[in-house]
């Protein structure tokens, strides 16, 4: 559905983004990540047609971007960070407005825009002057000029922004049935909205794709060695021991504050019992917390079991751990050099924003 290759742009002075290489195929929802100035709103403004690249080529379902922009356009849904919105006018006025603009034939107007009225819960607020209403029914009424055409693609830049938490649910169920048709890139900075509905990532950093791949085999791919959570009932020091020696563990780190030890269910202390201080613990009672790291990235679960249990070391619980998404955005975004210069403040006039392509 969309296919973007060795797509540069560059500037004299600015940082801009370099041989961005990629495709999107019809149903994908991907979400498109970035630290600022990584370059995500340039991508995005050269898929839409708003800014040429230097060098490379963008395809929307077969229509080259810079031989056939109007019909490449025509199959594009572009909700920018700030809404295209002329806040003089009503709801209905301007998606009436969009609808021309659009050509979107006049005896189908009508029922587009009562259905993305309907789909985006503006009912009510059709003859309201948009400059009167909340950030949350702008952005509302932007994702409805977005959707109005029915695009093939749809390319959305912050789309939850100044929403409350019940507009993101029905927003996020409406991007989600979007995708069963449409081919959906999403920009945002909120990562568990990334794990919530996308089925692919892509991380842009200093102007180059730096990750490709899907949220929930991320962390087995940056992930160096395997690494379990333990917590394991019995003497701290006989139980690190054989931890320390099980063959494939390359280390066992003990979590901070342990070990700990379970309550006594034996009969209350005599007075003189509990006069006195604790000084010991019983080794049967004791639970050591630990993380324990593969030498390679072999799943080692079953060998920890089966020498726990041979060793009547019960094994209170178990966690695979891997890195989260903010944990792998962290690990290749944090190397950005400081003094560059963002790469999305292109010097595209905002004006340019003001009304989508028709």
């Amino acid at each position: 559905m969309l296919e973007v290759k060795q797509v540069s742009k560059l500037y004299e002075n600015q940082r801009g983004v370099r041989h961005i290489d990629f495709s999107m195929s019809r149903g994908e929802i991907v979400g498109f990540l970035g630290p600022n100035g990584a370059g995500k709103t340039t991508t995005m403004r050269m898929i839409t047609g708003y800014l040429n690249p230097t060098h490379g080529t963008i395809t929307i379902d077969g229509l080259s971007m810079a031989d056939h922009p109007k019909k490449a356009r025509q199959k594009i849904g572009y909700l920018p960070e700030t809404p295209p919105l002329y806040p003089e006018m009503s709801v209905r006025a301007y998606l009436q407005f969009i609808a021309d603009l659009r050509g979107i034939p006049v005896r189908e107007q009508k029922q587009r825009i009562g259905g993305v009225i309907e789909r985006l819960g503006l009912e009510g607020r059709e003859r309201q002057i948009i400059r009167s209403l909340s950030k949350g029914y702008k952005q509302r009424i932007g994702l409805a000029q977005a959707i109005l055409h029915n695009p093939d693609l749809l390319v959305l830049d912050e789309p939850t922004s100044g929403l409350d938490p019940k507009q993101i649910i029905e927003i996020r169920q409406l991007i989600r049935e979007l995708g069963e048709n449409h081919t959906v890139l999403l920009s945002t900075h909120i990562l568990p909205e990334i794990n919530t509905l996308c089925n692919r990532v892509l991380i842009i950093n200093q102007g180059s794709i730096v990750l490709d791949g899907q949220p929930d085999q991320l962390a087995n791919t940056m992930g160096e060695t395997f690494e379990v959570s333990l917590e394991i009932k019995g003497p701290r020091e006989a139980v690190l021991a054989e931890l320390r020696g099980i063959p494939g563990v390359g280390s066992v780190r003990e979590l901070a504050g342990e070990p700990s030890a379970a309550p006594a269910l034996a009969a209350g202390p005599s007075d003189a019992e509990a006069a006195a201080p604790s000084t010991a613990v019983s080794a049967e009672s004791e639970t050591v917390k630990v993380i324990v790291a593969s030498a390679d990235k072999t799943d080692i679960r079953e060998t920890l079991f089966y020498r726990m249990a041979d060793k009547r070391y019960p094994i209170v619980s178990m966690k695979k751990e891997s890195l989260s998404l903010e944990d792998i955005f962290l690990k290749l975004t944090t190397n950005e050099s400081l003094d560059s210069t963002a790469a999305d403040d292109d010097p595209t006039p905002e004006a340019e924003e003001a009304v989508p392509h028709a």
